[in-house]
């Protein structure tokens, strides 16, 4: 029979629920809160979840806020309440819950709210990546969603300041209502059309790296820009850069203050260090959820493991690393050897593996290579930023790329 949920606070409702859906045949889980039931949720995905509203910690409608806004609400959710009012019934309908129960509870309602429950088709995640809205008890990610918020509430356009260890996507993510398109800028390379604006109305544009875009994807931005109000569209841009140095690499300056107008500085993934287990399980979560990945979990010695590495990618290198973990381990407890097996050793944090029983010009060879090989792949190909970031003039840094037999980025800069 099917696996039931039971949220309440009163461990009398919990016992008289799971004594008379037992009798019914179903499997019961019990919680006597948010974070029990939280837990729950994630480690035995139930087919169905009784909430109460009224709890101490965090009351149900925030949780069911919370589930929708993950994607999590692919199972049914009944709402109880002994307490509550028509406003509330109607509020938690519309964020995703199929039916209300008044408490006391009559037999017959509850039974036939569950049966109504199962019999509904199983619901898809709404979203296949995490959102601020995931991480509840980390105090920097929390009020990073709240200054989100109150500028998304007035200005369609948003850029983030970003620099290494970018967290750009999952605020973007944040930005994006539930069940809505989502369109990469950045992967769109033919000209964009009022089709493809028609097909993301109501969703969000996003472009992970301004200095990336080439002349034709700068012309597809400015042309989404200006249709935004007319599809319902959020525009969600971020950079390392300064309005200077963009107009300075043949960017329009109009276009640019359009995009400056409204910024925000997120925190990096060091910034966050102490969240990044609970970032790198809610990746996870939504992986399998997605039905991309097999069902797995992390020990806490990998989260652990995982905490310790630099991410210089930030966000998109976190999740191909979570992703890769889940596919090429073979139980279903990804634990700490995993994690230095499968994940490529971090060229900047130790040994860097050049051989130092060999005369100088070659081991500084050697050491070069592997330099420019690791800011090649930081920085997408553009030779622009690897130009700053190493500190050497242009002409000069596609000579000593020559000699160390390493190709240019020129396809990043095309324009």
């Amino acid at each position: 029979m099917a696996k039931i949920l039971i949220v309440d606070d009163e461990i009398g409702i919990r016992e008289l629920l799971s004594e008379i859906l037992r009798d019914e045949g179903h499997d019961i889980l019990l919680a006597e809160n948010a974070t029990a039931a939280r837990a729950a949720r994630n480690a035995v995905r139930p087919d169905m979840v009784l909430l109460d509203i009224w709890m101490p910690d965090t009351d149900g409608i925030t949780l069911l806020k919370e589930w929708a806004a993950n994607g999590q609400l692919n199972m049914p959710v009944v709402m109880m309440s002994g307490h509550g009012t028509i406003d509330t019934a109607v509020e938690a309908t519309r964020i995703g819950a199929i039916d209300y129960l008044e408490k006391p509870i009559a037999l017959q309602k509850l039974l036939a709210a569950v049966k109504r429950g199962l019999q509904r088709p199983q619901a898809p995640g709404v979203q296949s990546a995490p959102t601020l809205a995931a991480f509840h008890r980390s105090v920097p990610l929390r009020e990073l969603r709240r200054r989100l918020e109150q500028i998304v509430g007035s200005s369609r356009v948003l850029l983030l300041r970003v620099g290494a260890g970018s967290l750009a996507e999952l605020v973007a993510r944040s930005v994006q209502p539930a069940n809505a398109p989502w369109l990469d800028l950045a992967a769109v390379t033919a000209p964009l059309d009022i089709n493809q604006l028609q097909a993301t109305q109501g969703g969000v544009l996003f472009v992970g790296e301004l200095a990336r875009l080439s002349r034709a994807q700068q012309k597809n931005l400015a042309f989404a820009l200006d249709r935004l109000e007319r599809y319902d569209l959020r525009l969600v841009v971020a950079t390392d850069r300064s309005l200077e140095a963009l107009v300075g690499e043949g960017w329009e300056e109009g276009l640019l203050a359009r995009l400056f107008e409204v910024s925000l500085a997120p925190p990096s993934i060091a910034d966050v260090r102490e969240d990044l287990p609970e970032l790198a399980s809610q990746m996870l979560l939504h992986l399998v959820e997605a039905g991309e990945v097999p069902l797995r979990r992390f020990s806490t010695a990998a989260l652990n493991q995982l905490r310790n590495l630099p991410w210089p990618g930030g966000y998109p290198e976190l999740r191909a690393a979570v992703k890769s973990l889940a596919l090429g381990t073979l139980e279903e407890e990804i634990g700490a050897g995993e994690v230095r097996r499968l994940l490529p050793p971090d060229l900047g944090a130790g040994a860097c593996g050049v051989s130092l029983d060999q005369p100088l010009r070659e081991a500084r060879e050697a050491f070069e290579r592997m330099y420019f090989e690791h800011h090649l792949r930081l920085e997408g190909g553009n030779m622009t930023r690897l130009a700053e970031k190493t500190g050497l003039e242009r002409t000069h840094l596609y000579r000593k790329l020559k000699q160390l037999g390493l190709q240019a980025g020129r396809r990043h800069e095309e324009f």
